[in-house]
Order: C-alpha cells, then sequence, then structure tokens
C-alpha cells in the first residue's frame, strides 16, 4: 500500500507540470515558425548549444513538464545539441528554484546551483555530436521541416511546416491554434511519453517506499557520498523545486555541500524517463552521452562547492521552515485527474486500432 501511495502522490505531484510542458510544447508546434528553430537551434554547434541552455535555464518545468517540451522543439527542428541542453537545464534550474535555494539554503547555493546546471547542459549538448543520422532515426518526426515547400502537404499536419499552407494559416483563429496545439499534446506527444513517464514515477516510488534517507546521510562527504547520490538519483523522478528541502534535511544530517550539489543536479536530469526519451528521440549512443556530461559536471561541480566553502568559509546554511506546497492540492488533483482521463483515451484508441488490425489480419 506505501508503495501504491507514493506512486499516487508523485503523480500528483508531476501532473500540473506535465501538463504545462505539454501545454507548451503543443504552442510552441503550432506557433514558433521552423524557420526561427532552424535559425537558432537547428544547427549543431557550441553557440547553438548555450543559446538553447540558456533558454532552458530561467524556465519553471520539472523533469516531467520538460520532456513533452523538449520533444516538441525537437520535432520542431531543433538539432540534438540544442534539445540535449535544453532538456538537462530546464530540469536542473529554473527561477522558482532559484528563489528556494536562496532561502532554504543560502546565496552561495541560490549562484553555484544555475551555473553548474548551464555548464552540465552546454557539456551534454556538445557530447552528444553531431546530427548526422537524423534523418535516418526519426525520418517521420521530421519530414516536416526536410521535405520541399509542397511535398509537406502529405507529411503530418503541422502549421508551420509549408509555405503553400500560407493562406490557409492566415484564416485560421486564434482559437483553432490553441485547439491544434491541445490535439498535438494530448495525443501525439502524451502518446510518445506516456510509457516512459510512468515507468520512471514507478521507479521514484520504489526508491522513496524502500530506500530510507539515512541511507544517504551515512556516508558524509567525499567522491563515494557523491556516487551514491547519483546512483540514488537516476530512479528518482523529482523537480529542482522539490529537490531543494530535500537537499537541505541532507545538510543537516551531514551531508557535505557538493555532494548536495550532486543530488541537486544529477535528481532532476537523470530519471529513467527522462533517459528513455533520450534514447528514443536521440539515439542509443546520445544516452552515454547525456550522462557522461551530466555527471561529469556535477562531480566536478560537487568537489569545487566542497573546496571553495572549505578554503573561503562559504556560507551554506539550510534553514528548514515550514513546509509549503508549490502547488495546491486541489490543482494537482484536477490536473491527475484529467490527465488519467487523456491516458485512458490513448489506451483505448490504440486497443481499438489493435483490434481492426487483428480483425483485418484474420479475414
Amino acid at each position: 500500500m506505501d508503495l501504491l501511495n507514493n506512486f499516487w502522490q508523485l503523480f500528483l505531484l508531476s501532473a500540473p507540470w506535465l501538463m504545462l510542458g505539454l501545454l507548451i510544447a503543443g504552442l510552441l508546434n503550432v506557433y514558433l515558425p521552423a524557420n526561427f528553430l532552424n535559425k537558432h537551434l537547428g544547427k549543431e554547434g557550441f553557440l547553438t548549444t548555450v543559446k538553447a541552455a540558456l533558454i532552458g535555464a530561467p524556465m519553471p518545468l520539472c523533469s516531467c513538464g520538460v520532456i513533452p517540451a523538449a520533444i516538441g522543439l525537437r520535432r520542431a527542428g531543433a538539432s540534438k545539441g540544442a534539445t540535449t541542453a535544453f532538456l538537462v537545464s530546464t530540469p536542473e534550474t529554473g527561477v522558482d528554484s532559484v528563489s528556494v535555494s536562496y532561502v532554504l539554503l543560502g546565496p552561495f547555493m541560490s549562484i553555484i546551483r544555475p551555473i553548474a546546471a548551464i555548464c552540465s547542459a552546454i557539456v551534454a549538448g556538445v557530447l552528444v555530436g553531431r546530427d548526422t543520422d537524423r534523418l535516418q532515426t526519426k525520418p517521420a518526426a521530421d519530414a516536416q521541416t526536410k521535405t520541399s515547400c509542397c511535398a509537406s502537404k502529405t507529411a503530418e499536419p503541422k502549421v508551420q511546416t509549408s509555405c503553400c499552407d500560407k493562406p490557409n494559416k492566415a484564416l485560421q483563429s486564434q482559437s483553432q491554434k490553441v485547439q491544434q496545439a491541445i490535439s498535438f499534446s494530448c495525443n501525439k506527444l502524451l502518446s510518445d511519453t506516456m510509457v516512459w513517464l510512468m515507468i520512471g514515477l514507478f521507479f521514484a516510488a520504489l526508491v522513496q517506499t524502500y530506500v530510507p534517507e539515512s541511507f544517504l546521510t551515512q556516508w558524509g562527504s567525499g567522491i563515494v557520498a557523491m556516487l551514491v547520490v547519483i546512483l540514488i538519483s537516476i530512479p528518482m523522478y523529482i523537480c529542482a523545486t522539490a529537490s531543494t528541502p530535500i537537499a537541505a534535511g541532507l545538510l543537516l544530517s551531514g551531508v557535505s555541500p557538493g555532494a548536495v550539489l550532486v543530488f541537486m543536479l544529477a535528481g532532476p536530469a537523470t530519471n529513467i524517463a527522462t533517459l528513455g526519451v533520450v534514447a528514443n528521440e536521440l539515439g542509443k549512443r546520445a544516452v552515454f552521452a547525456y550522462l557522461t556530461g551530466v555527471i561529469g559536471v556535477a562531480l566536478i561541480f560537487g568537489f569545487l562547492t566542497d573546496y571553495l566553502v572549505t578554503e573561503f568559509g562559504f556560507v551554506v546554511s539550510p534553514q528548514l521552515g515550514e513546509e509549503h506546497q508549490v502547488l495546491p492540492y486541489w490543482l494537482s488533483f484536477i490536473c491527475g485527474v484529467i490527465l488519467i482521463a487523456l491516458i485512458l483515451r490513448l489506451v483505448v484508441i490504440a486497443l481499438q486500432a489493435k483490434r481492426k488490425v487483428t480483425g483485418k489480419s484474420i479475414t
């Protein structure tokens, strides 16, 4: 029962942010011109990766919400490096998590945390490498941006992909565009992400149920503590804001500031759901580059944090007060019910399609 209860609580906690991410992805798909993404995020290279990291850093999206948003960017024309950088920087930091870090951990951690997050995003994006296999790995998804002008009429419907559709776009009302964005989010994107999201939440519930907090606090500081934190954080499903009170508790329990920073970086960015989507959208090789960038930079900044605190006396002071929910429970519950309805709808559609295929094959 504890496992099911923890799963349900994590699902409710994630539901509003997931729906926000789906909405952002749908709006990007409809309103953002393809040539804008191709110009700013479509090319591989260091500058493009930096742009994507800086775009994602202030956004208040957690691990669950960034997945559909990143897929929306990718399928709208963003390169692998840019998509990776956005996928790392967005959940690791944000304006909300920085403010919470300042309150709970002090000014030093609120400064070094976003710097480390942006650096890890840039490194991971660069390590993913050039987008040479893009057409081979995702031909259907990228046909919108690779086909000729009028040939895009046969591709998956999308507002911004065909220059021959400009007269039709001019006639569309804003409400029609919003409906198209919602339809894209609730069908294609949710269908592509819901399996890995459920797997990620399940593993997070397992960790929350069966791994006590004392398991982390017993390691204290050093490389062993950081590696243990990383191993625990991979199956976890936690956003940057929610990880901050846990980090403050770990500090009070004797875990070093460096290991705490590693937890705040690795926890939101290396969960199983994100890794599954990275493998599916960017390729299996990208998973290794992704983990190398995130974990490598997290360890470097972890050691740097401990060094600065020891040598220069920077104060890292956990100030745990009364706990407040980021969002009201009633809002999380409503979003959770809506999300369950949307997922069940997709499951029914998939089963009906499977029955039709099976029936045709029998006849």
